[in-house]
C-alpha cells in the first residue's frame, strides 16, 4: 500500500469554477440589495415583459386555437340540441293550444245550447253526435243516446240556432235523426213577420232549404224569418227554421220559390238537444208511398224503414220536384 500523500491538489479548472460561482453569488446578492432599496430592477422587468409578450402570444396561439375550436364544436352541438328541444316543445305547446281552442269553442257551443234551453224554459236532453251522413240524397245524424236514455221516434232535435230535424229510429243505445235538409223532409212554417203559412222542403244541401209554392200575392220578402207553425203536430211551434233568400218565379211562373238559409248549424257541432215533454202525432205514410232507399255508402246510419215525411202535401197541391 502506498504511503498517505495528503489531500489531492486542487486543479486549476475547479478553482476557476468556484471563483465564478462566488462572483455570481456576490453579484446576485448585490442586485437583490439594490433592487430592495431602490427598485430599479422593477422597471427593467416591466420592459422585458413588454418585449417578450409577443413571443408568449405566439407560443400560446396553438393552444388558444385548439381550445376555441373545441368550444365552438361544443357550442354548436349544444345549440343544435337546444334547438331540437325547443322545436319539440313548441310543437307540443301548439298542439295543446289547438286542443284548448277546440275545447273552448266546444264549451261555447254547449253554453249556447244550454243557454237557449234555459231562456225558453225547455225540457231538453243533451246528446252527442256519433256519425253524420251528408250525402245529397240522405241527410242523417247518429246520436249516442237511444231508447234506454228515453229517446223516442218523432222527437224534435234542435241546437242553439233552431230546428235541426227529428228522430226517425232508435236502438237501445243510439238514435237516427232525419235532418231538415234531407230531400224527403218537409216542415210547415210560418213567416214571423206576416204569419203566412208555408212549407219548407229539404234540398239535399247542408247549407240550404227550399221554399216552394209561395203565392205571388203572399206577403213574403227576402230576409224574413221562418218559424215552425206547429201544423201537422210533428214539431212544436215557434222554433226558428231559417231565413228566406231572394224570391224568384218557379218553372210554372204561377208561384214563387226561394232558398232558405237554415237557422241551425246542420254541418257543425258535436252536440244537439232533444225536446222532451212534447208528443208529436204519428207520421203520415199514405199507401203506395215506399220509404226512401237506404244509402249503402253510410252503413252506420242505416235504419229500419220508417216514415220520413213530416208533412205530406195534399193531392191538390203536389210537392215540386227536388231542385238539383
Amino acid at each position: 500500500m502506498p504511503p498517505y500523500a495528503g489531500p489531492p491538489a486542487a486543479r486549476p479548472g475547479d478553482v476557476a469554477g468556484v471563483l465564478r460561482l462566488l462572483a455570481y453569488l456576490i453579484l446576485a446578492t448585490a442586485l437583490m440589495v439594490l433592487d430592495y432599496r431602490s427598485g430599479w430592477l422593477r422597471a427593467v422587468r416591466t420592459q422585458a415583459e413588454v418585449a417578450v409578450q409577443p413571443l408568449w402570444w405566439l407560443a400560446g396561439l396553438p393552444s388558444k386555437v385548439g381550445t376555441g375550436l373545441r368550444e365552438e364544436a361544443v357550442t354548436r352541438t349544444q345549440l343544435a340540441r337546444d334547438n331540437e328541444r325547443l322545436r319539440n316543445a313548441l310543437l307540443i305547446q301548439s298542439a295543446r293550444n289547438a286542443r284548448m281552442r277546440t275545447a273552448a269553442a266546444e264549451n261555447e257551443r254547449l253554453r249556447g245550447l244550454l243557454g237557449s234551453a234555459e231562456r225558453g224554459r225547455l225540457d231538453v236532453q243533451l246528446a252527442s253526435i256519433l256519425d253524420i251522413d251528408l250525402d245529397p240524397t240522405r241527410q242523417r245524424l247518429l246520436l249516442d243516446s237511444g231508447s234506454n236514455g228515453g229517446v223516442r221516434v218523432g222527437q224534435a232535435v234542435i241546437d242553439a240556432g233552431g230546428l235541426m230535424g227529428q228522430v226517425i229510429a232508435t236502438t237501445p243505445t243510439t238514435a237516427s235523426v232525419l235532418l231538415l235538409t234531407d230531400p224527403d223532409h218537409a216542415v210547415p212554417v210560418a213567416v214571423a213577420r206576416s204569419g203566412i203559412r208555408l212549407v219548407v222542403y229539404g234540398s239535399g244541401r247542408s247549407d240550404a232549404l227550399h221554399l216552394a209554392d209561395v203565392p205571388l200575392s203572399a206577403d213574403v220578402r227576402a230576409g224574413d224569418q221562418l218559424l215552425t207553425s206547429g201544423l201537422g203536430g210533428r214539431f212544436p211551434p215557434g222554433f226558428a227554421v231559417g231565413t228566406v233568400g231572394a224570391l224568384r218565379p218557379d218553372d210554372s211562373r204561377a208561384f214563387l220559390e226561394a232558398d232558405v238559409t237554415p237557422a241551425a248549424q246542420l254541418d257543425r257541432g258535436r252536440d244537439v238537444l232533444l225536446l222532451r215533454g212534447y208528443k208529436p202525432v204519428p207520421a203520415i205514410n199514405p199507401a203506395g208511398i215506399a220509404p226512401p232507399a237506404t244509402n249503402a255508402s253510410a252503413p252506420a246510419l242505416t235504419t229500419p224503414a220508417a216514415p220520413m215525411n213530416a208533412v205530406v202535401p195534399p193531392p191538390s197541391a203536389p210537392a215540386p220536384e227536388p231542385r238539383r
